[in-house]
């Protein structure tokens, strides 16, 4: 990991230090969003990609079981994401820029790791929080293997470190080249909590690795 990887620092809640400003911060991500560099691809079997019917679709707002929209919830760091749709529960790690301005990965070595990346929101905050892992490492299939296999309406559900989960609904789920890749469309804040998780995803070369990433879209649809 990096020197921005923050995962042992504070044991306490606390604010994090102020955050790059949002233009920097999207062309950073724009010019580095070939973010999770280190998918092996080696396995017979590929990894599953988004549906065209799981394509984005933007409108409405998710609602509780009682038709309320969820109110933003304070900031707290993330310990633990769970999509049980694709039967992922895995701790989360922070994770900041590595030396060449791309989103640091979590550990290849630990199949089962997910990354919270820190210069944005922290999940179930106004704005968009993202969460990042691997498709797969040297071994196999790694934490975010089956992503592309989600469907709309699946939950996504991260356990925060007040003791809170923030509850996600998907709206879409697409895979886009990193050679054309929608930072704006994809990390702009909308207003409300909203949550992206990421992988890699698309074509596989020995010489490339994948040539796109699979993103999730999610919004907050509950807080337990």
């Amino acid at each position: 990991m990096s020197a921005y990887e923050l995962s042992e620092v504070a044991e306490e809640e606390e604010r994090p230090r102020k955050r790059a400003p949002w233009g920097v911060m999207a062309l950073v991500l724009l010019t580095g969003l070939a973010l999770i560099r280190n998918g092996s691809g080696e396995f017979d079997v590929g990894p599953p990609q988004p549906a065209a019917a799981a394509g984005r679709d933007g409108s409405g707002l998710a609602q509780d079981a009682f038709g309320r929209t969820p109110d933003p919830l304070p900031y707290s760091v993330p310990d633990r994401v769970r999509i049980p749709a694709i039967q992922v529960n895995a701790p989360v790690t922070s994770v900041g820029l590595d030396s060449d301005g791309w989103i640091d990965a979590p550990t290849p070595d630990d199949p089962n790791l997910a990354g919270w990346f820190t210069g944005a929101v922290s999940p179930g905050e106004k704005g968009t929080a993202v969460i990042v892992g691997h498709v797969d490492n040297q071994q196999g299939p790694a934490v975010f293997y089956g992503l592309g296999a989600l469907k709309k309406g699946n939950r996504v559900e991260v356990a925060r470190r007040d003791g809170r989960t923030a509850v996600f609904e998907i709206y879409g789920i697409e895979v886009f080249e990193k050679s054309d890749f929608p930072s704006d469309r994809v990390y702009g804040s909308k207003g409300t909590p909203e949550l992206r998780v990421i992988t890699c995803g698309g074509g596989f070369t020995q010489q490339n690795g994948y040539d796109g990433n699979v993103v999730v879209f999610a919004r907050l649809a509950q807080v337990r």
